[in-house]
């Protein structure tokens, strides 16, 4: 499902249009998104949780030559799927 697809659904399962589908979509990408930078989890019941983690500088090869090559450190998101989410799926 690409991002047209899940507005289209949001509106229809929500009873809304499409522009209010997609306005709650961006808002909600962008709250997430600055909430995740500032260091903060994110905890939605049922459904899981964002949060970030730091990934430590290591080192890796080039698969084409063989060298050995610096991966610097970052910061990562990492996402847990809640025990609903979970249980749909499996």
């Amino acid at each position: 499902m690409n991002k047209a697809e899940l507005i289209d659904a949001m509106a229809s399962h929500g009873g809304i249009t499409k522009a209010d589908a997609k306005k709650a979509l961006d808002a909600f990408v962008e709250t997430t998104g600055q909430a995740l930078k500032k260091g903060d989890r994110i905890s939605l019941v049922g459904f899981g949780s964002f949060s970030v983690s730091n990934r430590a500088a290591r080192t890796g090869r080039n698969p084409q030559t063989g060298k050995e090559i610096k991966i610097a450190a970052k910061n990562v998101v990492k996402f847990k799927a809640g025990s609903e989410l979970a249980g749909k799926v499996n």
